[in-house]
Protein backbone atom coordinates (compact mmCIF):
# COMPACT_ATOMS: atom_id res chain seq x y z
CA UNK A 1 0.00 0.00 0.00
CA UNK A 2 1.30 3.32 -1.20
CA UNK A 3 2.29 5.98 1.81
CA UNK A 4 -0.36 8.17 0.82
CA UNK A 5 -3.40 5.62 1.38
CA UNK A 6 -2.43 4.25 4.19
CA UNK A 7 -4.44 6.53 6.42
CA UNK A 8 -6.73 6.13 9.87
CA UNK A 9 -9.85 6.96 8.30
CA UNK A 10 -12.96 7.08 10.94
CA UNK A 11 -16.21 7.78 9.74
CA UNK A 12 -19.30 8.25 12.05
CA UNK A 13 -22.63 9.73 11.04
CA UNK A 14 -25.44 11.46 11.86
CA UNK A 15 -29.27 12.13 11.67
CA UNK A 16 -31.20 15.16 11.37
CA UNK A 17 -34.59 16.24 12.43
CA UNK A 18 -36.05 12.91 12.44
CA UNK A 19 -34.54 11.28 9.88
CA UNK A 20 -33.83 7.92 8.44
CA UNK A 21 -34.56 7.72 4.38
CA UNK A 22 -36.27 4.35 3.22
CA UNK A 23 -37.76 4.62 7.09
CA UNK A 24 -40.91 6.48 6.20
CA UNK A 25 -41.00 10.38 6.12
CA UNK A 26 -43.57 9.13 8.61
CA UNK A 27 -41.13 8.16 11.13
CA UNK A 28 -40.78 4.39 10.58
CA UNK A 29 -44.82 4.26 10.68
CA UNK A 30 -44.97 2.41 6.79
CA UNK A 31 -41.40 1.22 6.78
CA UNK A 32 -41.17 -1.06 9.51
CA UNK A 33 -37.55 -2.56 8.88
CA UNK A 34 -35.56 0.44 7.42
CA UNK A 35 -32.13 0.36 8.00
CA UNK A 36 -30.64 3.22 10.23
CA UNK A 37 -27.20 3.42 8.36
CA UNK A 38 -28.47 5.12 5.32
CA UNK A 39 -28.91 8.30 6.24
CA UNK A 40 -28.71 12.14 5.34
CA UNK A 41 -25.42 12.42 5.73
CA UNK A 42 -22.33 11.34 6.96
CA UNK A 43 -18.69 12.31 8.54
CA UNK A 44 -15.36 11.44 7.59
CA UNK A 45 -12.09 11.53 9.17
CA UNK A 46 -9.15 10.63 7.79
CA UNK A 47 -5.56 11.41 9.47
CA UNK A 48 -2.51 12.02 7.08
CA UNK A 49 0.04 9.33 7.51
CA UNK A 50 3.54 11.02 9.08
CA UNK A 51 4.93 10.09 6.12
CA UNK A 52 2.51 11.66 4.20
CA UNK A 53 3.88 14.04 0.94
CA UNK A 54 2.47 17.56 0.51
CA UNK A 55 -0.71 16.50 -1.83
CA UNK A 56 -3.77 18.86 -2.76
CA UNK A 57 -6.76 18.56 0.20
CA UNK A 58 -9.51 17.66 -2.89
CA UNK A 59 -6.75 15.32 -4.36
CA UNK A 60 -6.18 14.01 -0.94
CA UNK A 61 -10.23 13.57 -0.51
CA UNK A 62 -10.95 12.01 -4.00
CA UNK A 63 -8.17 9.49 -3.50
CA UNK A 64 -10.41 8.12 -0.13
CA UNK A 65 -13.65 8.56 -0.65
CA UNK A 66 -15.19 5.86 -3.10
CA UNK A 67 -17.91 7.96 -5.85
CA UNK A 68 -17.47 11.44 -4.99
CA UNK A 69 -16.13 13.62 -7.93
CA UNK A 70 -13.48 16.23 -7.44
CA UNK A 71 -16.05 18.88 -8.34
CA UNK A 72 -18.11 17.08 -5.51
CA UNK A 73 -15.02 17.30 -2.62
CA UNK A 74 -14.45 21.22 -4.29
CA UNK A 75 -18.17 22.35 -3.55
CA UNK A 76 -17.69 20.34 -0.20
CA UNK A 77 -14.30 22.54 0.50
CA UNK A 78 -15.75 25.89 -0.47
CA UNK A 79 -19.06 25.33 1.45
CA UNK A 80 -17.34 24.58 4.95
CA UNK A 81 -17.85 20.92 4.96
CA UNK A 82 -14.22 20.20 5.71
CA UNK A 83 -11.90 20.89 7.93
CA UNK A 84 -8.36 20.69 8.47
CA UNK A 85 -7.49 20.57 12.25
CA UNK A 86 -10.51 22.30 12.77
CA UNK A 87 -10.10 24.68 10.86
CA UNK A 88 -11.37 26.25 7.42
CA UNK A 89 -9.08 25.71 4.16
CA UNK A 90 -9.19 26.31 0.40
CA UNK A 91 -9.33 23.41 -1.89
CA UNK A 92 -5.73 24.23 -2.84
CA UNK A 93 -4.34 23.17 0.84
CA UNK A 94 -1.77 21.21 0.79
CA UNK A 95 -2.32 18.18 3.31
CA UNK A 96 0.93 17.80 5.88
CA UNK A 97 1.53 14.82 8.07
CA UNK A 98 0.00 14.22 10.64
CA UNK A 99 -3.30 16.17 9.49
CA UNK A 100 -6.78 15.68 10.80
CA UNK A 101 -8.88 15.82 7.18
CA UNK A 102 -12.82 15.99 8.41
CA UNK A 103 -15.46 16.46 6.06
CA UNK A 104 -19.70 15.77 5.96
CA UNK A 105 -21.16 15.00 2.87
CA UNK A 106 -24.55 15.02 2.10
CA UNK A 107 -26.00 11.89 0.86
CA UNK A 108 -28.34 11.73 -2.78
CA UNK A 109 -31.33 10.13 -3.01
CA UNK A 110 -30.81 9.62 -6.27
CA UNK A 111 -28.19 7.54 -5.25
CA UNK A 112 -30.85 5.11 -3.84
CA UNK A 113 -34.29 5.76 -5.55
CA UNK A 114 -35.83 6.69 -8.91
CA UNK A 115 -37.40 9.75 -8.76
CA UNK A 116 -40.42 10.37 -10.59
CA UNK A 117 -41.62 13.92 -10.96
CA UNK A 118 -45.15 14.38 -10.05
CA UNK A 119 -47.25 17.45 -10.42
CA UNK A 120 -48.57 17.63 -6.42
CA UNK A 121 -49.08 20.81 -4.96
CA UNK A 122 -46.47 22.77 -2.59
CA UNK A 123 -46.78 25.53 0.23
CA UNK A 124 -43.88 27.36 -0.91
CA UNK A 125 -43.05 29.93 2.06
CA UNK A 126 -39.77 31.12 0.05
CA UNK A 127 -37.75 29.88 -2.56
CA UNK A 128 -34.36 31.49 -4.34
CA UNK A 129 -31.96 29.99 -6.87
CA UNK A 130 -30.15 28.55 -3.77
CA UNK A 131 -33.21 26.83 -1.20
CA UNK A 132 -36.98 26.70 -0.61
CA UNK A 133 -38.48 26.75 2.25
CA UNK A 134 -41.84 24.28 2.52
CA UNK A 135 -44.72 24.25 4.63
CA UNK A 136 -45.24 20.72 4.77
CA UNK A 137 -48.83 19.02 5.08
CA UNK A 138 -50.44 17.03 7.35
CA UNK A 139 -50.41 13.20 5.71
CA UNK A 140 -47.14 13.87 2.83
CA UNK A 141 -44.03 11.27 3.37
CA UNK A 142 -41.17 13.67 2.50
CA UNK A 143 -39.27 10.60 0.17
CA UNK A 144 -39.88 7.74 -1.50
CA UNK A 145 -38.37 4.70 0.98
CA UNK A 146 -39.71 1.39 1.88
CA UNK A 147 -43.37 0.72 0.72
CA UNK A 148 -43.85 4.51 -0.48
CA UNK A 149 -42.34 4.93 -4.11
CA UNK A 150 -43.77 8.00 -5.07
CA UNK A 151 -46.65 10.36 -3.77
CA UNK A 152 -43.92 12.39 -1.66
CA UNK A 153 -42.49 15.69 -0.86
CA UNK A 154 -39.57 15.03 -3.33
CA UNK A 155 -41.72 13.62 -5.93
CA UNK A 156 -43.59 17.12 -5.93
CA UNK A 157 -39.57 19.10 -5.22
CA UNK A 158 -38.38 17.52 -8.61
CA UNK A 159 -41.59 18.32 -10.63
CA UNK A 160 -41.40 21.89 -9.30
CA UNK A 161 -37.61 22.11 -10.00
CA UNK A 162 -37.98 20.99 -13.66
CA UNK A 163 -41.37 23.14 -14.73
CA UNK A 164 -39.42 26.12 -13.10
CA UNK A 165 -36.02 25.58 -15.16
CA UNK A 166 -37.57 24.65 -18.55
CA UNK A 167 -36.40 28.22 -19.75
CA UNK A 168 -33.46 28.60 -18.06
CA UNK A 169 -29.98 27.85 -18.51
CA UNK A 170 -28.81 24.72 -16.09
CA UNK A 171 -26.58 26.23 -13.96
CA UNK A 172 -23.88 23.68 -12.58
CA UNK A 173 -25.03 21.08 -9.59
CA UNK A 174 -28.70 23.21 -10.35
CA UNK A 175 -30.03 20.04 -12.63
CA UNK A 176 -33.79 19.74 -12.37
CA UNK A 177 -34.14 16.44 -11.09
CA UNK A 178 -31.53 17.28 -8.19
CA UNK A 179 -34.07 17.09 -4.66
CA UNK A 180 -31.53 18.25 -2.16
CA UNK A 181 -33.18 16.72 1.64
CA UNK A 182 -31.18 17.52 4.01
CA UNK A 183 -33.63 16.78 6.81
CA UNK A 184 -37.31 15.74 7.42
CA UNK A 185 -40.15 15.87 9.57
CA UNK A 186 -42.58 12.87 9.88
CA UNK A 187 -45.66 12.02 7.20
CA UNK A 188 -48.04 13.44 10.21
CA UNK A 189 -46.31 16.04 11.36
CA UNK A 190 -46.76 19.37 9.93
CA UNK A 191 -44.57 22.55 9.22
CA UNK A 192 -41.15 23.80 7.91
CA UNK A 193 -38.51 22.34 5.79
CA UNK A 194 -36.00 23.74 3.88
CA UNK A 195 -34.63 22.02 0.49
CA UNK A 196 -31.54 22.64 -1.15
CA UNK A 197 -31.79 23.62 -4.69
CA UNK A 198 -27.53 23.12 -5.59
CA UNK A 199 -24.56 20.84 -4.17
CA UNK A 200 -23.24 23.82 -2.83
CA UNK A 201 -26.29 24.70 -0.74
CA UNK A 202 -26.53 21.01 0.65
CA UNK A 203 -23.35 20.85 1.30
CA UNK A 204 -23.43 23.56 3.41
CA UNK A 205 -27.00 23.34 5.19
CA UNK A 206 -25.82 19.80 5.85
CA UNK A 207 -22.98 21.10 8.08
CA UNK A 208 -24.97 23.72 9.66
CA UNK A 209 -27.38 20.45 10.68
CA UNK A 210 -24.56 18.21 11.26
CA UNK A 211 -22.84 21.54 13.93
CA UNK A 212 -26.68 21.41 15.16
CA UNK A 213 -26.40 25.05 14.57
CA UNK A 214 -29.95 25.69 13.02
CA UNK A 215 -33.01 26.87 14.91
CA UNK A 216 -35.71 24.46 15.02
CA UNK A 217 -38.99 25.01 16.90
CA UNK A 218 -41.68 23.04 17.33
CA UNK A 219 -45.16 23.61 19.29
CA UNK A 220 -46.92 20.37 20.48
CA UNK A 221 -49.78 19.43 22.43
CA UNK A 222 -49.08 17.44 25.13
CA UNK A 223 -51.06 14.85 27.88
CA UNK A 224 -51.10 16.03 31.35
CA UNK A 225 -50.37 19.32 33.10
CA UNK A 226 -46.52 20.00 32.64
CA UNK A 227 -44.08 21.26 35.50
CA UNK A 228 -42.18 23.19 35.68
CA UNK A 229 -42.70 26.00 32.97
CA UNK A 230 -39.70 25.06 31.10
CA UNK A 231 -37.11 22.05 30.93
CA UNK A 232 -34.62 20.07 28.84
CA UNK A 233 -34.60 16.13 28.11
CA UNK A 234 -31.24 15.08 27.82
CA UNK A 235 -31.54 10.99 26.98
CA UNK A 236 -29.95 8.72 24.16
CA UNK A 237 -32.39 7.42 21.51
CA UNK A 238 -32.92 4.29 19.62
CA UNK A 239 -34.69 1.51 18.34
CA UNK A 240 -36.97 -0.49 20.43
CA UNK A 241 -35.77 -3.73 20.50
CA UNK A 242 -39.15 -4.80 21.27
CA UNK A 243 -40.19 -2.98 18.31
CA UNK A 244 -38.65 -1.91 15.60
CA UNK A 245 -41.39 0.73 14.22
CA UNK A 246 -40.64 2.31 17.54
CA UNK A 247 -38.17 4.42 19.12
CA UNK A 248 -37.08 5.30 22.98
CA UNK A 249 -35.06 6.64 25.20
CA UNK A 250 -31.69 4.54 26.99
CA UNK A 251 -29.57 5.25 29.91
CA UNK A 252 -26.50 7.52 28.99
CA UNK A 253 -23.80 5.44 27.60
CA UNK A 254 -25.53 2.46 26.91
CA UNK A 255 -27.63 2.22 23.39
CA UNK A 256 -28.77 4.83 21.03
CA UNK A 257 -27.88 8.42 20.35
CA UNK A 258 -27.49 11.41 22.09
CA UNK A 259 -30.29 13.95 22.16
CA UNK A 260 -31.31 16.87 24.10
CA UNK A 261 -34.72 19.00 23.72
CA UNK A 262 -35.64 21.87 25.78
CA UNK A 263 -39.21 22.76 25.88
CA UNK A 264 -41.10 25.48 27.79
CA UNK A 265 -45.15 25.90 28.71
CA UNK A 266 -47.25 28.07 26.25
CA UNK A 267 -50.72 27.52 27.46
CA UNK A 268 -52.42 24.77 30.21
CA UNK A 269 -55.30 23.54 29.62
CA UNK A 270 -55.26 21.13 32.84
CA UNK A 271 -55.57 17.72 31.36
CA UNK A 272 -53.26 19.23 28.31
CA UNK A 273 -50.70 21.20 27.68
CA UNK A 274 -49.40 23.31 24.91
CA UNK A 275 -45.71 23.33 24.81
CA UNK A 276 -42.71 25.18 22.70
CA UNK A 277 -39.96 22.16 21.67
CA UNK A 278 -36.57 23.53 20.45
CA UNK A 279 -34.26 20.96 19.20
CA UNK A 280 -30.25 20.77 19.57
CA UNK A 281 -30.04 17.76 18.03
CA UNK A 282 -32.39 16.08 15.67
CA UNK A 283 -33.03 12.19 16.05
CA UNK A 284 -36.09 10.26 14.92
CA UNK A 285 -39.13 10.89 16.78
CA UNK A 286 -37.52 12.66 18.66
CA UNK A 287 -40.02 15.35 20.35
CA UNK A 288 -42.03 12.28 20.71
CA UNK A 289 -40.12 9.97 22.47
CA UNK A 290 -38.47 12.76 24.85
CA UNK A 291 -41.33 13.81 26.07
CA UNK A 292 -43.42 10.53 26.48
CA UNK A 293 -40.18 9.82 28.70
CA UNK A 294 -41.16 12.53 30.67
CA UNK A 295 -44.83 11.24 31.37
CA UNK A 296 -46.08 14.09 28.76
CA UNK A 297 -46.86 12.06 25.36
CA UNK A 298 -48.08 13.86 22.43
CA UNK A 299 -51.72 14.19 22.08
CA UNK A 300 -53.37 11.96 19.20
CA UNK A 301 -49.84 10.39 18.58
CA UNK A 302 -51.25 6.76 17.15
CA UNK A 303 -47.50 5.46 17.67
CA UNK A 304 -46.98 5.74 21.39
CA UNK A 305 -50.36 5.96 22.73
CA UNK A 306 -51.23 9.35 22.73
CA UNK A 307 -54.39 8.51 20.46
CA UNK A 308 -56.28 6.99 24.37
CA UNK A 309 -57.13 9.09 27.01
CA UNK A 310 -53.83 9.66 29.37
CA UNK A 311 -55.34 12.18 31.91
CA UNK A 312 -58.83 12.69 33.39
CA UNK A 313 -61.87 10.41 34.36
CA UNK A 314 -63.59 8.19 31.79
CA UNK A 315 -66.97 9.99 32.43
CA UNK A 316 -68.96 9.99 29.24
CA UNK A 317 -69.07 13.64 28.99
CA UNK A 318 -65.30 13.68 29.05
CA UNK A 319 -65.10 10.70 27.40
CA UNK A 320 -66.81 11.78 24.53
CA UNK A 321 -65.16 15.33 24.22
CA UNK A 322 -62.11 13.84 23.70
CA UNK A 323 -62.69 11.24 21.22
CA UNK A 324 -63.93 14.41 18.93
CA UNK A 325 -61.05 16.23 19.40
CA UNK A 326 -58.83 12.61 18.67
CA UNK A 327 -61.27 12.85 15.23
CA UNK A 328 -60.46 16.52 14.11
CA UNK A 329 -56.20 15.51 14.88
CA UNK A 330 -55.78 12.06 14.11
CA UNK A 331 -52.45 12.49 14.42
CA UNK A 332 -49.52 13.38 16.50
CA UNK A 333 -50.30 17.12 17.52
CA UNK A 334 -46.59 18.51 16.20
CA UNK A 335 -46.04 21.60 14.75
CA UNK A 336 -42.58 22.62 13.19
CA UNK A 337 -43.26 26.60 13.75
CA UNK A 338 -39.52 27.74 13.46
CA UNK A 339 -36.71 27.13 10.78
CA UNK A 340 -33.92 29.71 11.23
CA UNK A 341 -30.37 29.09 9.19
CA UNK A 342 -27.61 30.90 7.64
CA UNK A 343 -28.55 31.59 4.11
CA UNK A 344 -25.61 29.30 2.31
CA UNK A 345 -24.65 31.41 0.05
CA UNK A 346 -25.20 35.17 1.35
CA UNK A 347 -24.42 34.13 5.07
CA UNK A 348 -27.54 36.32 5.73
CA UNK A 349 -29.57 34.32 8.73
CA UNK A 350 -32.84 33.35 7.92
CA UNK A 351 -35.50 32.82 9.84
CA UNK A 352 -39.19 31.49 9.19
CA UNK A 353 -42.17 30.98 11.11
CA UNK A 354 -45.77 29.17 10.03
CA UNK A 355 -48.95 29.20 11.86
CA UNK A 356 -50.38 26.27 13.62
CA UNK A 357 -52.26 24.26 11.42
CA UNK A 358 -56.16 24.21 11.31
CA UNK A 359 -56.95 20.77 13.28
CA UNK A 360 -54.29 21.76 16.32
CA UNK A 361 -55.82 25.34 16.12
CA UNK A 362 -59.40 23.80 16.30
CA UNK A 363 -58.42 21.14 19.53
CA UNK A 364 -56.56 24.12 21.09
CA UNK A 365 -59.77 26.42 21.35
CA UNK A 366 -61.98 23.34 22.36
CA UNK A 367 -59.65 22.68 24.71
CA UNK A 368 -59.85 26.37 25.92
CA UNK A 369 -63.39 26.54 25.91
CA UNK A 370 -63.77 23.32 27.91
CA UNK A 371 -61.56 24.39 30.48
CA UNK A 372 -63.80 27.81 30.65
CA UNK A 373 -67.12 25.83 31.53
CA UNK A 374 -65.02 23.87 34.24
CA UNK A 375 -63.24 26.59 36.23
CA UNK A 376 -62.93 24.66 39.39
CA UNK A 377 -60.26 22.60 38.14
CA UNK A 378 -57.96 25.89 37.48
Amino acid sequence: MSTEMNQKHRITAETSPEVIPGADSQGIDDAEDAPQTDEFYERHEIVADPKQSLIRLDKFLIDRLANRTRSKLQTAIKAGSVKVDDKDVKPNYKVKPGNVVSIILPRSLEESYHILPQNIPLDIVYEDEDLMIINKPFGLAVHPGVGIPKGTLVNAVVWHLQESMKDLPVKEGNEANRAGIVHRIDKDTTGLMVVAKSDFAMSHLANQFFQHTIERRYQAIVWGDVEPNAGTVRANIGRNPNDRRLFMTFPEGDDGKWAVTHWRVLERFYYCTLVECQLETGRTHQIRVHMKSIGHTLFGDPRYGGNQILKGTLYSKYKQFVESNLQLLPRQALHAKVLGFKHPRTGEMLRFESELPNDMQMVIERWRTYLQGRKELM
